[in-house]
């Protein structure tokens, strides 16, 4: 199993229970995914407005998310169905990082973070190094072990929001496959089941409630119960 297959067997087991981010507090886990902003089914008109003022301010630069651009390019890779952007990762980030203040620091000292340790290394900011030289440096962080330090905090409260907001994208439930409840092809009550309660499908019913090409349309009955379409 290669690491983006991990990552949506991580993903569609976490669908039912709804919590991925076991990098943030669980505070933050409750903000996340209550502004998980592109779908807005149960807003109010008040949390909407909200969302909108939110949507109209600008925390990070240009520079920044550019640079969350490539962090999650790393952390996501893209792939046929889609890409960071088409998930619209960076504004997701964006707007979590505006809609809850206590991720401004971790996220905004851990961008600082790349930049000061790959000059160390390298000689050069981050965006400008070659993927091998910026994987080497998120390897540093990207497996803590007992408390986690300042820089650990940042790498794993940012994967689990570039996993957010990915999978929780169209592009995201495209790459999962996940299809949710689906009508499928019913026959009716098998026949050997029928006869043992000593029933049986009269023949003008038959296809009535099984026709593949009707399965959307709603049953009509006339006055005395009988089926009718």
């Amino acid at each position: 199993m290669n690491r983006r297959d991990s990552i949506k067997t991580i993903v569609i087991s976490s669908l039912a229970s709804g919590l991925l981010l076991e990098g943030c507090l669980p505070k933050e886990k409750k903000i996340v995914y209550e502004n998980v902003w592109k779908y807005k089914y149960g807003r109010t008109p008040e949390e909407l407005k909200r969302d909108l003022e939110l949507l109209n301010q600008v925390f990070f630069s240009s520079e920044e998310l550019n640079k969350i651009r490539v962090l999650a390019n790393l952390i996501v890779p893209p792939n046929k169905d889609g890409n960071i952007d088409d998930a619209e990762v960076p504004e997701f980030i964006e707007f979590i990082a505006k809609d809850a203040p206590s991720f401004q620091d971790i996220l905004r000292d851990g961008l600082q973070w790349v930049d000061i340790i790959s000059n160390k290394e390298f000689g050069k900011n981050f965006i400008d190094c070659d993927v091998t030289e910026q994987k080497s440096i998120l390897d540093t962080v990207a497996f803590p072990e007992g408390k986690k330090t300042k820089e650990e905090v940042f790498f794993s409260t940012f994967k689990d929001l570039v996993i957010t907001g990915y999978f929780t994208s169209e592009v995201g439930i495209n790459d999962l496959g996940y299809k949710g409840n689906q009508p499928n092809f019913w026959d009716g009550v098998p026949d050997e089941i029928m006869k043992e309660h000593g029933f049986s499908y009269e023949k003008d019913w038959n296809y009535k409630f099984v026709d593949p090409l009707k399965r959307n349309d709603l049953a009509k009955w006339d006055d005395e119960g009988n089926l009718i379409s």
